[in-house]
């Protein structure tokens, strides 16, 4: 058992990554918040629009590989107190560009500043924590992507329709560095000799090759590659759906739709924290069915949110869909680091991110703006629904290995 002194350490460490997660999700997400004011005032088309937040995620996957083979090897606290320090300085320089093209630096700049927290903080959180409470603990650390998005939506809506685009940026950036610091000095529970270990790390073609062969791990990062597709997507263009679809002005937008993903994804993460720990103690399946089963009930409802021409009916089918779709926060990552060794989890979640964006959220908001300029947003809106669909045939293909994966994860 742990002592009272190692349960202080690791709540403390729980509640800064947190807070440092939520600092993540907030400077990301008040990016789309402000979207139609950045449209009307550089006179941008929504191809233009939706690369913004395909750069920042260019950038972010394809820094994640070597953050962490560097996280692998190093003290993953100091490593990720030093991207904070990069997006967090980033964030403010969005608010000083003048022009498309230094807004689209910035942002690229915010994206490789959030790879190296994004790589190295879920492994550095579990390894404060037993293997069976690892699902609460990193539901309550990604609590931070639901109430994070919500604080973006709101505080970048408000404060943009307030004081401008360019203010709310330099305001949300500026918090990110007070925990810099903290951060730094946080202890990493992680014991390895690197010098006596060196030998055994390998070429990255190896380790990729390795992950490839990892067929659990492989199901569950293609089926959070889909659920990022959609969700991405949806989180960069929701507010200008509301906006055009209901006339509803940006700061009632964004508040509205901030109100419903922090309700839902509180509901959602605690409670996909919770189901899955309880019923993975009674199968070794049961993370990755819990997430099946919440992408299968979420996808009809996300269809139901585009089609209706009912606001009440629309806010409520997206708080329906978003509570189901967060079911998945914990239990997905958690399977990460159950079937990864201690030594490869930086990797693990490097190569993950690498992917996930790559063939998600990377993509799908210059896909969704292309195909709005030609269809109109809604109808574009509906590839979302289908791959959530395509992520939970992933997600209950991956059961099939599971239980062999995490025995070789435990060595």
């Amino acid at each position: 058992m742990r002592s009272e002194t190692g349960r202080y350490g690791a709540r403390s460490a729980l509640a800064l990554l947190l807070a440092v997660n939520l600092l993540n999700y907030v400077d990301r997400q008040a990016l789309y918040a402000v979207f139609p004011l950045i449209k009307t005032d550089l006179k941008l088309s929504d191809t233009s629009l939706g690369f913004l937040g395909s750069a920042f995620m260019l950038c972010y996957m394809l820094a994640a590989p070597i953050f962490g083979r560097v996280g692998d090897r190093s003290n993953r606290a100091r490593l990720a107190a030093g991207g904070l320090a990069v997006w967090s300085l980033a964030t403010m320089l969005s608010g000083l560009a003048g022009s498309y093209r230094m807004l689209l630096a910035a942002r690229s700049l915010v994206g490789v500043g959030e790879a190296s927290f994004g790589t190295v903080s879920p492994g550095l959180l579990s390894d404060y924590f037993p293997r069976e409470r690892r699902g609460r603990m990193l539901s309550l650390f990604f609590l931070a992507i639901p109430v994070g998005s919500a604080l973006g939506y709101i505080l970048g809506g408000q404060l943009g329709q307030a004081f401008g685009w360019h203010t709310a940026f330099l305001l949300v950036g500026l918090p990110g560095l007070f925990l810099a610091l903290p951060l730094y000095f946080l202890h990493d529970p992680r014991q390895i000799d690197l010098q006596a270990e060196s030998h055994r790390f390998e070429s990255l073609f190896s380790e990729l090759c390795r992950f490839w062969q990892n067929r659990t791990y492989v199901h569950a990062t293609v089926s959070m590659a889909a659920m990022t597709f959609a969700l991405g997507g949806l989180a960069q263009w929701a507010p200008s759906f509301l906006n055009r679809s209901f006339g509803l002005e940006v700061a009632r937008g964004n508040t509205l739709f901030g109100m419903i993903t922090v309700g839902a994804g509180i509901v959602g993460t605690l409670s996909g924290g919770w189901l899955g720990d309880y019923f993975q103690r009674r199968s070794a399946t049961g993370y990755l069915y819990v997430s099946a089963a919440g992408f299968l009930l979420g996808a009809p409802l996300m269809v139901l949110a585009l089609t209706t021409s009912n606001l009440t009916i629309c806010l409520t089918a997206i708080f329906g869909a978003e509570l189901f779709l967060f079911l998945n926060t914990g239990p997905l990552n958690t399977v990460l680091v159950d079937v990864v060794t201690p030594g490869r989890r930086a990797m693990a979640f490097a190569i993950n991110i690498f992917a996930i964006h790559a063939l998600g959220d990377a993509i799908s908001p210059a896909i969704i703006g292309s195909l709005s300029d030609q269809w109109g947003l809604s109808r574009a809106l509906l590839i979302t629904p289908l791959a959530v669909l395509a992520a939970a045939g992933f997600a209950f293909w991956g059961g099939r290995y599971v239980e062999g994966d995490q025995v070789k994860g435990e060595r």
